[in-house]
């Protein structure tokens, strides 16, 4: 592990945030979520829905996943988000993020490999907590 990725890794991965978003919110938006069970999203999004989260599938073709309706974009959806978890390739996830920030969810989650420093210190700034490359499975199974 490098310097660099280590200290991101502090800086976005607090263990209070991560068992505040998993335990204390209601709604996650999943922006990459289709009706698709082999993707990591869809696995995620059905592990917190089982939970007892709202799971809220945001993809361009806006299908109903998981009993859920969808919705193309997050300034779509009218009802407040708590955590936005952004299942796309790091290179799209900075868009994601400032649209989290410009319809007032209360978080980002980036998972695994979802990398996007200047994105992540956006959201911070603009008052959301940030997880960033951090799996929501296995930080449930740790953070119990």
């Amino acid at each position: 592990m490098t310097g660099v990725t280590a200290h991101m890794d502090d800086r976005f991965a607090d263990i209070a945030v991560i068992k505040r978003l998993l335990h204390e919110t209601r709604t996650w938006a999943f922006v990459g979520l289709a009706n698709n069970p082999d993707r990591t999203a869809y696995v995620q999004a059905q592990m917190l829905q089982a939970r007892g989260k709202t799971i809220i599938p945001v993809h361009p073709a806006a299908e109903t996943v998981l009993g859920e309706q969808g919705y193309a974009t997050l300034a779509e959806i009218p009802f407040p988000v708590d955590v936005v978890a952004i299942y796309r390739h790091a290179k799209f996830a900075g868009e994601a993020v400032d649209q989290a920030i410009a319809t007032n969810a209360g978080a980002v989650w980036l998972p695994l490999n979802v990398i996007d420093e200047p994105a992540a210190r956006r959201a911070e700034a603009a008052g959301l907590d940030v997880v960033m490359n951090r799996c929501p499975a296995v930080e449930w199974a740790l953070r119990r």
